[in-house]
C-alpha cells in the first residue's frame, strides 16, 4: 500500500516545542494532513516512554496506534474525508556533542527500534554515559559513531538515520562543525548509514551532486516542534504497513517500495542562504564570496547556509539527473497559501477558517497540494486556491530565501495578479492612469524657460533632427544575450519568450519595437504593445522613448484592461462610469440598505468577485 510518513518529530517535553505535541494531537494533526506513519520522537525521555506505553498499542509489527478508548472522541472532531489510520513508529532524536580530529563536532541523529524493550535497554545504556532526563532530545557527549554502536549492539534490527544533514550548526555536513563524508563521521559503520536526512532547507537535486551520497536513501521529515507544522517535509513509502517493512524499503534501495520525498521548497528553509540574522543581511554563495564571508554590517562572520556548503561539497554540477532516482515533489504548506492569499499570518483565525473548509470539502492537506484537480479544488470556494497550487506544482513560486535561521518567505502572486484574479479591483475595465498635474506643471514651466532661451529656427532643427535621427542598432543590442539578440532580429510573426521574473523579457520587447521601427522600417502608430498592469505600460512607454525618437504617431503601450475600454468608447459608444472599489462599497451598501455595516458589504463584495471567478450568474444555484 501506499503511504506518507513523517518520521522526525518531538514531544512536548523537547526544549522549543509546543505544550500540546502530545499523541492526540498528533493523532489528529496525522489526519489533516493526510500522514499514515508518524515518529513517536524522544523515546529517551522517561515520562514520554511511559505515555508510549500507556496510550500506544502494537498493531502491526513494529508500528502502534493510539489506544482506541482515546482515540474514539477524537474521531468524532476529525472531518470524514480526512478520517484514516494513523500508525507510531518508536524515534528518538540525539544531540552529538564530542572533539573529533582536533575540532568540536556537533551533529544530530535519529535513532528507530522496532519494540519498547530495546527502547528500554537503549536508554539505560545512555543514562549511563550522560543526562537523558533533562531534554526530550538529549545532548551527549558522545562520538555519533559510538551512538551507532550501541544501537546496533542493542538490536541490529533498528535503523540510524543522520539528521538535516546540512544544517549549519548540528548536523553531519554542517558547515559550523560537520565532516565531509560520511565515513569521516562513521568510520567502518558507514555501510549501516543507508538513510540520511535531507532537512528543511535542501532538496533531493541540491543532494544528487554530492558523490558521496549516491548509495544512501535521501528521506525527508518535519522535524515538526508542533502539530501543525507535521507533514511540511515526508517520504512516500509503497509498501507493507510494518516496520521492517519501511527499514527494508530503504535499505534495499527499491525505487518501488520507497519512492521518493515531498519537500516544502529549500528556499523557505531557514538556513538555506547564507547570511547575519542580526543584521537582516541575506546572501546567496557568489556574494559570499565576493565579500569573504565577512557581514558587511557589523564586520563578523556571516552565517554560511545549506546551499554554500553544498557546493562546498558537491562533486557534479547542478542540474545533474542520477540514474535510477527516487521521485520528489515540492510543495508550499496549506496555511502558507491561504496567508499569501488573504495576507494575514499563517496562524490567523481567517486562514484557520478556510483552512477548515477546505479539508472539510476536500480532504487531508497533502492530499489538496499534491493531487486534486483544479475542478475539485473550486468547490471548495477558497478564492484564489486552485490558481495558487497550480502555480505551486509548476513551480512559478517567487520565495525570498530563508538564512541564518530566518524562515525564506513565500510570494505566489504580484499585487496586480492578485487583483486581476479575484476581481476587486473594478467590475469591468482598468483605467489608465491619471497623470499628476502637479508634475504636468512643473515640467511646461521647465519647457518655457528653454522656448525663451531657444530661437525658433533652433527649435525647428532640434524637432527635425529629432524626428529622423535613426536609433544605432548597437546601443539597441548593448546587453543583451545570444537568445535575446536572436529574438530582437527574428523576422517571425509569432513569438513565445519565456522566462523568470527579472531576466530581461521586458528588455527584450523594447529592444524588439525599437528594432522594428529603425531596421524595418515600421510605422511606430501601427505597433500595439499590451501589458497586464498600468505600471508595467507605463515601464515600458518610457523605455520605448529611450531608444525611439518622438515622432507624431507613437507607440501605443497600455494595459489589456485600457486598451479595450478605448476600443468600446471609440466604436461602441461606451460611456458608463468604471466602479472603483469605494464606489462600489457604496453601492452595494445601498442596495442592501443603508443600515448595513461596511464590513458586511465588503463579505459581499468578495461573494461577487468569487462568483464572477466561477463564471456564475444571478440566475445561477449558488448553494
Amino acid at each position: 500500500m501506499k503511504f506518507i510518513a513523517d518520521l522526525h518529530l518531538h514531544s512536548k517535553y523537547s526544549r522549543a516545542t509546543a505544550r500540546n505535541l502530545d499523541f492526540e494531537n498528533l493523532y489528529y494533526a496525522a489526519q489533516i494532513k493526510g500522514v499514515r506513519v508518524v515518529g513517536t520522537g524522544d523515546f529517551t525521555f522517561p515520562a514520554w516512554i511511559e505515555e508510549i506505553e500507556s496510550k500506544l498499542e502494537e498493531t502491526e509489527p513494529g508500528l502502534f496506534s493510539l489506544k482506541r478508548q482515546i482515540a474514539k472522541d477524537i474521531d468524532k472532531t476529525i472531518p470524514e474525508k480526512c478520517r484514516n489510520p494513523v500508525r507510531f513508529i518508536l524515534q528518538t532524536e540525539i544531540s552529538n556533542i564530542y572533539k573529533k580530529d582536533d575540532r568540536v563536532r556537533k551533529n544530530h541523529n535519529l535513532v528507530y527500534f522496532p519494540d519498547i524493550a530495546s527502547v528500554k535497554k537503549f536508554n539505560a545504556k545512555l543514562d549511563s554515559i550522560g543526562n537523558i532526563k533533562s531534554d526530550g532530545r538529549p545532548i551527549l557527549g558522545l562520538d555519533a559513531a559510538d551512538l551507532l554502536s550501541i544501537m546496533l549492539d542493542i538490536n541490529d534490527k533498528g535503523f540510524f538515520v543522520p539528521a538535516h544533514i546540512w544544517t549549519p550548526w548540528f548536523s553531519m555536513f554542517g558547515s559550523k562543525s560537520g565532516f565531509d563524508s560520511i565515513e569521516e563521521c562513521f568510520g567502518s559503520l558507514k555501510e549501516y548509514i543507508f538513510a540520511v536526512e535531507t532537512g528543511l532547507s535542501s532538496d533531493p537535486p541540491m543532494n544528487w551532486r554530492v558523490e558521496d551520497l549516491d548509495n544512501v536513501r535521501l528521506i525527508s521529515n518535519s522535524d515538526a516542534h508542533s502539530p501543525g507544522y507535521l507533514g511540511r517535509n515526508a517520504s512516500v513509502f509503497n509498501t507493507k504497513l510494518s516496520f521492517f517493512h519501511i527499514r527494508q524499503a530503504l535499505e534495499k534501495n527499491d525505487l518501488e517500495k520507497y519512492q521518493g520525498t515531498i519537500d516544502m521548497y529549500p528556499h523557505q528553509g531557514k538556513y538555506h542562504y547564507d547570511g547575519h540574522r542580526k543584521c537582516d543581511i541575506c546572501l546567496n554563495p557568489a556574494t559570499t564570496a565576493r565579500i569573504d564571508g565577512i557581514c558587511p554590517e557589523c564586520g563578523r562572520k556571516v552565517t554560511y547556509g545549506v546551499l554554500n556548503r553544498v557546493q562546498e561539497l558537491a562533486t557534479r554540477p547542478e542540474g545533474y539527473l542520477p540514474e535510477n532516482r527516487h521521485g520528489f515533489k515540492s510543495i508550499i504548506p496549506l496555511a502558507d497559501i491561504l496567508s499569501e492569499i488573504f495576507e494575514v499570518g499563517p496562524k490567523t483565525k481567517k486562514v484557520a477558517g478556510y483552512y477548515n473548509r477546505a479539508i472539510e470539502i476536500l480532504g487531508p492537506e497533502l492530499g489538496i497540494l499534491l493531487e486534486k484537480s483544479v475542478q475539485e479544488i473550486e468547490t471548495a470556494n477558497v478564492p484564489l486556491l486552485a490558481e495558487a497550487i497550480m502555480k505551486m506544482r509548476t513551480g512559478d513560486v517567487n520565495i525570498d530565501p530563508g538564512f541564518d535561521g530566518e524562515y525564506g518567505k513565500v510570494n505566489l502572486f504580484s499585487r496586480q495578479q492578485k487583483e486581476h484574479l479575484k476581481g476587486e479591483k473594478y467590475l469591468l475595465f482598468d483605467l489608465p492612469v491619471k497623470k499628476d498635474k502637479s508634475k504636468v506643471k512643473a515640467k511646461t514651466k521647465v519647457k518655457k524657460v528653454i522656448v525663451k532661451k531657444e530661437s525658433q529656427k533652433q527649435k525647428r532643427f532640434k524637432k527635425k533632427s529629432a524626428t529622423k535621427q535613426p536609433v544605432k542598432i548597437q546601443t539597441l543590442l548593448s546587453g543583451l544575450n545570444s537568445a535575446q539578440q536572436k529574438a530582437v532580429e527574428s523576422s517571425a510573426r509569432a513569438m513565445i519568450i519565456q522566462a523568470g521574473p527579472g531576466t530581461g523579457k521586458t528588455r527584450t520587447l523594447t529592444a524588439k519595437i525599437a528594432h522594428l521601427i529603425s531596421k524595418r522600417q515600421v510605422d511606430p502608430g501601427s505597433i500595439l504593445a499590451l501589458t497586464f498592469t498600468n505600471k508595467a505600460a507605463g515601464e515600458l512607454e518610457k523605455r520605448i522613448e529611450k531608444y525611439v525618437p518622438k515622432t507624431k504617431a507613437p507607440v501605443l503601450a497600455a494595459t489589456f484592461h485600457s486598451f479595450c475600454l478605448k476600443l468600446l468608447k471609440e466604436y461602441k459608444g461606451f460611456n458608463a462610469v468604471i466602479v472603483d472599489e469605494s464606489l462600489r462599497i457604496s453601492l452595494i451598501r445601498e442596495a442592501m440598505g443603508e443600515k448595513i455595516k461596511k464590513k458586511a458589504a465588503k463579505q459581499v463584495d468578495q461573494m461577487i468577485s468569487l462568483c464572477k471567478q466561477n463564471l456564475l450568474s444571478p440566475d445561477d444555484d449558488f448553494k
